[in-house]
């Protein structure tokens, strides 16, 4: 998507994304000294094989020496229909709200994979 396209968002869809990421539930599935997997429960959205959470993240901490810390993030979203080219910015927003409240300032690799709609992204102090 161009960047101009991702900046035009109109009302309507500004708020059908916040309602939609105000609202993404997560819970813990598995947790080790370095990793911590989420299931992503997003309203309006299931994994079509389950039924249940529409996804998951996994994030995983590269640890060097005994401050810096380096987290490498992985979404992966399992509906259909957040692999469509018009909710490219839904996923986007999506992302960057699970960055935010799991991994919170710290330097982050993004990868997301939602079919069409995959990237990846860095997030720098």
């Amino acid at each position: 998507m161009e960047k101009d396209k991702v900046r035009d968002l109109n009302p309507e869809e500004m708020d059908k994304i916040k309602a939609v990421t105000d609202h993404i539930q997560f819970t813990k599935n598995f947790r080790s000294a370095t990793a911590e997997e989420w299931y992503v429960f997003i309203p309006g959205f299931k994994d079509p094989a389950t039924g249940g959470a529409a996804g998951k993240a996994i994030v995983h901490y590269n640890l060097y020496g005994n401050r810096d810390m380096f987290i490498n993030t992985t979404v992966i979203l399992d509906d259909p229909g957040l692999f469509t080219q018009e909710n490219f910015q839904l996923v986007y927003s999506i992302a960057d709200e699970l960055v935010n409240r799991l991994v919170g300032y710290a330097d982050t690799l993004l990868s997301v994979h939602a079919g069409g709609n995959s990237y990846n992204a860095e997030y720098k102090r």
